[in-house]
């Protein structure tokens, strides 16, 4: 079942998401720091991923509401897999860049 406003808007502000959020981040950046720069929109990428390098709570903060109305999140809230929750950031990063 989805979670309500309240329970997304709770998850939001959990330093215990927010931190694997930022681990999630950190790994997409260093995906994204080895892919070819032929890659579409690579340069673009490659500036998120030295920004995350630099700062990765401050990219874990910007993405962690995004990260939380994921379908995938949505239905498992705090408890969704490490393995779920990297495609979820993957997906609200993509969309922010």
């Amino acid at each position: 079942m989805a979670l309500d406003y309240a329970g997304s808007a709770s998850l939001m502000n959990d330093s215990t998401f927010r931190d694997r959020v930022m681990v999630a981040c950190l790994e997409f950046a260093n995906f994204i720091a080895a892919e070819a720069p032929s890659v579409a929109a690579h340069p673009t990428r490659y500036k998120w991923a030295q920004q995350t390098f630099g700062s990765p709570y401050t990219s874990a903060q910007a993405i962690t509401p995004l990260v939380v109305l994921d379908p995938a999140v949505q239905s498992a809230g705090s408890t969704i897999t490490d393995a779920a929750l990297q495609p979820a950031v993957e997906n609200a990063v993509t969309k922010t860049i």
